[in-house]
């Protein structure tokens, strides 16, 4: 049968419609990855923290901070002053000289002595901060004690490329000391298992996960030492047989295989054009219209089968529609851009859509756009 199509639309019909018994109700099966407990979850008490501290970097080609910059100008001075010159600040025109923030995380792993990267932000108006190197700079935490001190050359990564209208190829005002920082002050250590319990935070707090962490510790050690205090922390009794070999225990802790839940997720890209969906995401059924494109999906007696082909219309076209799109079960997103995809509609149709389908109600999942 022909028709003769002068409107452009997309029709999208998702059917689902297994019944499903009222006696018995069968939890869903995703296809989630068996992972590594450590790949979940933190020891309690095993974390970084943030430290910083006002620099400046000496050495540039000219790129440094210009006289409207009066933070670096001061900072020579007084520097200066602390080598007994003395130099009123209304004096000095550097442009080799960018003032800068340094900023690092400190692990608690780390002991005085050690190594860790910083990277510099410029605060002024320098252009570059290539060719520079940070001087002696003490890095603080929250409370204002010093935890190290950065010092070396700064690395921007990449070049710069300077075409007739002076653009650049990547950001410049930015950069890195690899390994330009020394620990001065240890952080203080939690002492993992001094009252007898370990305690392990989940990256992402969920019911679900935390309940099936529970069950995996006390059937490997068939013993109840685990509880879930809440959605994000699981308390862990540490054995008689571990009482001297805490770290021993965690290491077994963390290897142990564990299937985590993830919530129902569709993640849109709108800049890029990029979607990114779980497995968990499902879409009731719903009617869309959309654009130039058009597609049947509808359900046949439950049952599943295989896109048909479908092809993209323009106006005063003449089309014969003798297949059509079936999607047995409940359809899920994946369903849906197979079928999109089938008539060449583009990511930003593809994004378009999927916001309509939330606003309808009809995704269940979040959807988040970055």
């Amino acid at each position: 049968m022909f028709k003769r199509i002068t409107t452009l639309v997309l029709v999208l019909i998702l059917l689902g419609g297994s019944l499903v018994s009222a006696q018995v109700i069968e939890p869903l099966r995703y296809d989630t990855p068996i992972v590594r407990v450590k790949d979940i979850a933190r020891v309690q008490g095993d974390r970084d923290n943030q430290i910083y501290g006002l620099g400046l970097i000496v050495g540039l080609q000219g790129t440094g901070d210009g006289s409207g910059s009066r933070a670096n100008i001061q900072m020579i001075a007084n520097m200066l002053e602390g080598f007994g010159i003395t130099v009123s600040a209304n004096d000095l025109r550097l442009r080799n000289i960018a003032a800068v923030m340094v900023t690092a995380d400190l692990p608690t792993s780390l002991r005085t002595g050690d190594r860790l990267d910083v990277t510099v932000s410029s605060i002024g108006d320098a252009k570059s901060l290539q060719g520079g190197f940070l001087l002696q700079t003490p890095l603080q935490a929250a409370n204002g004690q010093v935890f190290a001190v950065a010092q070396g050359p700064v690395s921007i990564g990449g070049f710069v490329v300077r075409g007739g209208a002076g653009g650049q190829t990547n950001h410049t005002t930015v950069g890195t000391v690899p390994g330009g920082a020394i620990v001065e002050r240890e952080l203080e250590v939690a002492d993992f298992g001094a009252n007898g319990f370990v305690s392990m935070v989940l990256l992402q707090p969920d019911f679900t996960t935390a309940s099936r962490l529970v069950q995996v510790v006390n059937e490997v050690y068939q013993q109840d030492l685990a509880r879930a205090r809440d959605q994000g922390t699981v308390e862990i009794r540490i054995p008689v047989e571990y009482t001297s070999n805490v770290i021993g225990f965690i290491a077994e802790l963390e290897e142990l295989p564990i299937r985590p839940d993830a919530n129902a997720r569709v993640v849109i890209n709108e800049r890029t054009g990029t979607v990114v969906m779980g497995s968990q995401v499902r879409i009731a059924s719903i009617a869309v219209s959309h654009g130039n494109l058009k597609v049947q999906i509808q359900q046949s007696g439950g049952l599943g089968g295989d896109l048909a082909d479908s092809r993209e219309l323009t106006d005063e076209t003449q089309q014969e529609y003798s297949q059509t799109t079936v999607l047995g079960g409940t359809p899920n997103v994946q369903d849906l851009v197979d079928a999109l995809n089938a008539v060449g509609a583009t990511p930003r149709d593809i994004i378009a859509i999927l916001q309509a389908v939330k606003a309808a109600g009809a995704l269940f999942g979040d959807l988040i756009i970055i």
